[in-house]
Protein backbone atom coordinates (compact mmCIF):
# COMPACT_ATOMS: atom_id res chain seq x y z
CA UNK A 1 0.00 0.00 0.00
CA UNK A 2 1.24 3.23 -0.73
CA UNK A 3 0.44 6.68 0.59
CA UNK A 4 -0.13 9.71 -2.03
CA UNK A 5 0.29 12.33 0.75
CA UNK A 6 2.72 11.45 3.69
CA UNK A 7 0.62 13.99 5.96
CA UNK A 8 -1.82 11.67 5.43
CA UNK A 9 -3.18 8.83 7.72
CA UNK A 10 -4.88 6.99 4.88
CA UNK A 11 -3.41 3.98 2.75
CA UNK A 12 -4.12 4.13 -0.56
CA UNK A 13 -5.12 0.20 -1.70
CA UNK A 14 -3.37 -1.13 -5.01
CA UNK A 15 -5.11 -3.55 -6.76
CA UNK A 16 -2.98 -6.55 -7.63
CA UNK A 17 -3.23 -8.70 -11.25
CA UNK A 18 -4.58 -11.81 -9.37
CA UNK A 19 -6.99 -10.03 -6.98
CA UNK A 20 -7.93 -8.03 -10.44
CA UNK A 21 -8.57 -11.76 -12.36
CA UNK A 22 -10.44 -12.94 -9.49
CA UNK A 23 -13.00 -9.85 -9.56
CA UNK A 24 -13.33 -9.73 -13.23
CA UNK A 25 -14.08 -13.67 -13.24
CA UNK A 26 -16.68 -13.40 -10.66
CA UNK A 27 -18.36 -10.04 -12.37
CA UNK A 28 -18.30 -12.08 -15.94
CA UNK A 29 -20.44 -14.54 -14.31
CA UNK A 30 -22.99 -12.41 -15.32
CA UNK A 31 -23.28 -11.25 -18.39
CA UNK A 32 -25.33 -8.40 -17.68
CA UNK A 33 -22.46 -7.13 -15.46
CA UNK A 34 -20.56 -6.79 -18.52
CA UNK A 35 -20.79 -3.45 -20.66
CA UNK A 36 -19.28 -3.20 -24.46
CA UNK A 37 -18.01 0.17 -25.49
CA UNK A 38 -18.14 1.47 -28.84
CA UNK A 39 -15.07 1.39 -29.90
CA UNK A 40 -14.81 -2.73 -28.42
CA UNK A 41 -17.78 -3.33 -30.40
CA UNK A 42 -15.97 -2.01 -33.64
CA UNK A 43 -12.86 -3.68 -32.83
CA UNK A 44 -14.57 -6.95 -32.30
CA UNK A 45 -16.19 -6.84 -35.27
CA UNK A 46 -13.40 -6.03 -37.47
CA UNK A 47 -10.99 -8.48 -35.76
CA UNK A 48 -13.97 -11.57 -35.76
CA UNK A 49 -13.81 -12.06 -32.16
CA UNK A 50 -17.35 -12.40 -31.17
CA UNK A 51 -18.62 -11.10 -27.74
CA UNK A 52 -19.28 -15.15 -26.95
CA UNK A 53 -15.58 -15.39 -26.99
CA UNK A 54 -14.95 -12.02 -25.14
CA UNK A 55 -17.20 -13.05 -22.51
CA UNK A 56 -14.86 -16.40 -22.16
CA UNK A 57 -11.47 -14.68 -21.73
CA UNK A 58 -12.99 -12.15 -18.88
CA UNK A 59 -14.57 -15.59 -16.98
CA UNK A 60 -11.27 -17.43 -17.65
CA UNK A 61 -8.46 -15.44 -18.89
CA UNK A 62 -5.76 -14.60 -16.72
CA UNK A 63 -3.78 -10.46 -16.06
CA UNK A 64 -0.32 -10.54 -16.57
CA UNK A 65 0.23 -7.13 -15.01
CA UNK A 66 -0.77 -5.24 -12.57
CA UNK A 67 -3.76 -2.64 -13.32
CA UNK A 68 -4.05 0.79 -13.21
CA UNK A 69 -6.18 3.58 -11.79
CA UNK A 70 -8.35 5.52 -14.27
CA UNK A 71 -8.69 9.26 -13.85
CA UNK A 72 -12.31 8.43 -12.34
CA UNK A 73 -10.37 6.05 -9.67
CA UNK A 74 -11.71 2.87 -11.46
CA UNK A 75 -9.25 0.17 -12.19
CA UNK A 76 -7.94 -0.67 -16.21
CA UNK A 77 -6.62 -3.68 -17.33
CA UNK A 78 -5.97 -6.26 -19.83
CA UNK A 79 -7.49 -9.53 -19.52
CA UNK A 80 -5.95 -12.24 -21.94
CA UNK A 81 -6.34 -15.43 -23.11
CA UNK A 82 -5.51 -17.85 -26.06
CA UNK A 83 -7.85 -18.64 -28.05
CA UNK A 84 -8.32 -20.49 -31.49
CA UNK A 85 -5.50 -22.29 -31.80
CA UNK A 86 -2.50 -20.39 -30.44
CA UNK A 87 -4.06 -17.12 -31.15
CA UNK A 88 -3.62 -14.78 -28.24
CA UNK A 89 -6.39 -12.12 -27.49
CA UNK A 90 -6.82 -9.30 -24.46
CA UNK A 91 -9.43 -7.72 -23.53
CA UNK A 92 -8.48 -4.01 -22.06
CA UNK A 93 -11.42 -3.90 -19.01
CA UNK A 94 -12.40 -1.50 -16.72
CA UNK A 95 -13.79 -2.43 -13.40
CA UNK A 96 -16.02 0.14 -12.85
CA UNK A 97 -16.86 1.47 -9.44
CA UNK A 98 -19.77 -0.49 -9.09
CA UNK A 99 -18.45 -4.21 -9.57
CA UNK A 100 -19.12 -4.25 -13.33
CA UNK A 101 -17.09 -4.24 -16.01
CA UNK A 102 -16.42 -2.02 -19.13
CA UNK A 103 -15.00 -3.48 -22.33
CA UNK A 104 -12.97 -0.72 -23.91
CA UNK A 105 -11.14 -2.48 -27.08
CA UNK A 106 -10.48 -6.50 -27.52
CA UNK A 107 -7.44 -6.98 -30.07
CA UNK A 108 -4.65 -9.49 -30.98
CA UNK A 109 -1.68 -10.12 -28.87
CA UNK A 110 0.01 -11.69 -31.40
CA UNK A 111 -0.53 -8.68 -34.44
CA UNK A 112 -0.59 -11.53 -37.04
Amino acid sequence: MKTSDPNSSIAQFRLTSRLAEERIHAAAKQSGNVIFGDHALDRMEERGIPDVQVLDILRTGYVASNPERTEHDEWKCKVSKEIRGRRQAGVLTIILNNGRLFVKTVEWEDLR
